[in-house]
């Protein structure tokens, strides 16, 4: 069985006061997913009435049962029940009415309400989806016990069941790159997380293969591919479910028959999605991916330190630069903190060229990922410059120019070298993209898009888009599909199936991607209380920094061991991992990671 490793839930308390140091002052876990307390099913009684049956019944679909055998026990014979058909999660406690339930009528019908919070569909994405919810079951006499003969498909779960029974896990499917697919080196390929939601009941290694296998979910599908052969599943003929992790830790995965013509590339590609997919939920590295064919047959071997060529970090390069921020003081250049400095109170230097220089004036910036080039939003915010961080002397001609003060956004760079910036002139806000960094602007069209654009983050794999979106003075995260099509001479971008992240009355101001499907937020909830919170891209809670207060913005890497910034009354602070916040020098605002 595969050892899977903890879920970080909580990265910590944090408190920003406004006198004193900041500080730390709490860490938890959440335990892992093999380590879930198992719950019993208890059976139906004579002579419950429909509501007691009803209630058992919901129940028992919350044991550690895997085949809810129990669950069934409350069904009448001739009833039909799909338990995979989708979740749907309800928070707070549901009420119930009944209606008949006398012998002599012989039916009853028991209705459940209650407030939604999220869908988990066939394809085990999870969706948020607040609002009133109610189902209904239909009962019928059965040996002079009530039975359930109607009910609604799939699951229906309290919030903290759901938490409790489910486990977050990533897949992972290749970027479809448009023009950039073909890189000055040969063909460029790129991993990209797909978040879903898995039952911890069950084998973890075979639902966590027969899950990638399945292919994405419906949202990320437009954006990505899979080398897996249509029809291509488990061979489910083996003991072992067609799926093997020896003690060398060699992954053996064994294909149906309709990967029997699967080789080559394309296999190597399975292999990679199987590698990472794997890796991401395993506590022990793994050494290699073998995928066989129906008759045991080896298709291709994959070994780990292959595999690591897919990850998105490898796209411009792994920058080994530390975190950038901006002086507080004139002339507001840019400053690079040493990596790995654990001093007390780590000090920061300016960068060579323009962006360190005495005419820097910068108000926003961005580090290309290979640590090499950057973009910055001059002081007036009408500018945006593009120039080395390395050498140089003075900055070039701006790449972009709005007609409005402070209508620029801070700028991002994906792993392609394409750089992303908003315009947020009110009378003429857009979405603009310079691919290599350089050239005339292309404009990104979004169809899905209510309100205004104020701020954005690009994942690395050059799919996804986290941005912040004002609309009716309020300000909320959303996260966007970036369609790359076109040819190299004209590429073509758009921006699709927008959807929102954050939930109804929080205000966002400042996003970073923070793991491969994980955001950081800075954020103010009703009430005006402001936290860091951590946001997963599928919209479910990951786990919040409480006690922070006028913070200014957040910034974190997409390599989780970098410690997380933020910026808090003209100070820059960063929380390494098992640490409390400690302030860097000079003093500064608008911390950042390449990126």
């Amino acid at each position: 069985m595969l050892p899977l490793g903890a879920v970080l839930l909580l990265a910590g308390c944090a408190s920003m006061p406004s006198s004193g140091e900041v500080r730390k002052v709490g860490d938890t876990q959440r335990a892992d997913a093999d380590a879930q307390v198992r719950v019993g099913a208890i059976p139906p009684s004579k002579g419950e009435n429909p509501s007691e049956i009803v209630s058992g019944f919901m129940e028992a679909t919350t044991s550690s049962e895997a085949d809810f055998t129990t669950a069934k026990k409350y069904l009448a014979k001739d009833a039909h029940w799909d338990p995979s058909a989708k979740i749907t999660v309800f928070s707070g406690q549901p009420r119930s009415r009944e209606v008949g339930g006398t012998s002599k009528e012989g039916y009853a019908s028991v209705t459940l309400t209650a407030t939604k919070a999220a869908v988990v569909d066939t394809k085990h994405a999870y969706q948020p989806d607040s609002g009133p919810f109610s189902t209904s079951f239909h009962l019928t006499r059965e040996n002079n016990q009530w039975r359930i003969d109607e009910l609604p498909a799939g699951l229906v779960l309290s919030d903290s069941d759901f938490q409790r029974i489910y486990h977050s896990a990533n897949m992972y499917y290749f970027a479809r790159l448009g023009p950039d697919a073909h890189g000055t080196d040969g063909p460029v390929r790129t991993l990209v997380a797909d978040p879903v939601y898995l039952r911890n009941q069950t084998d973890p290694l075979v639902s966590t293969v027969s899950t990638l296998l399945d292919g994405p979910t419906d949202w990320l599908s437009q954006v990505v591919d899979t080398d897996n052969p249509a029809g291509a599943r488990l061979y489910e003929k083996a003991a072992d479910h067609g799926v093997t992790l020896d003690d060398s830790q060699q992954l053996r995965v064994r294909l149906n028959r309709a990967a029997d013509g699967l080789g080559g590339e394309r296999c190597t590609g399975l292999a990679a999605q199987l590698f990472a997919t794997v890796q991401a939920q395993a506590s022990a590295r793994l050494a290699s991916v073998d995928v066989e064919h129906a008759d045991g047959s080896t298709a291709c071997s994959l070994p780990g330190d292959q595999a690591q060529q897919y990850g998105p970090e490898n796209l411009v390069g792994t920058s080994l630069a530390g975190p950038y921020y901006i002086e507080a003081a004139a002339p507001h250049r840019l400053l690079e903190l040493s990596a790995g400095d654990t001093s007390p109170t780590p000090k920061a230097v300016p960068v060579p060229g323009p962006f360190g220089g005495s005419k820097a004036e910068l108000s926003a910036v961005a580090i290309r990922r290979d640590g090499q080039v950057a973009a910055g939003v001059r002081s007036d915010g009408r500018d945006l410059v593009v120039d080395s961080v390395v050498d140089g002397g003075s900055f070039g001609k701006a790449v972009v120019t709005s007609d409005v003060k402070d209508g620029l956004s801070a700028p991002s760079w994906d792993g392609f070298g394409d750089l992303w910036v908003a315009d947020r002139d009110p009378g003429a806000s857009r979405l603009l993209v310079l691919r290599g960094g350089t050239g005339t602007p292309i404009q990104v069209p979004m169809p899905d898009l209510d309100g205004r654009v104020l701020s954005l983050r690009v994942a690395s794999d050059g799919v996804r888009i986290a941005l912040v979106v004002e609309q009716d003075g309020v300000k909320r995260l959303e996260i966007g599909r970036i369609v790359r099509s076109g040819t190299s001479r004209e590429p073509a971008f758009s921006v699709t199936g927008l959807r929102k992240l954050s939930p109804a009355g929080e205000s966002v101001t400042s996003v970073s991607w923070a793991g491969a499907s994980r955001l950081v937020v800075l954020d103010t909830e009703p009430g005006g209380v402001q936290q860091i919170e951590y946001i997963n891209t599928d919209g479910s809670a990951a786990s919040a920094l409480q006690g922070v207060s006028e913070a200014a913005s957040v910034a974190a890497s997409e390599n989780q061991k970098l410690p997380l910034l933020a910026s808090y009354a003209g100070r820059v602070y960063e929380l390494p991992a098992d640490a409390n916040w400690r302030q860097v020098s000079p003093q500064g605002t608008f911390p950042v990671y390449p990126g």
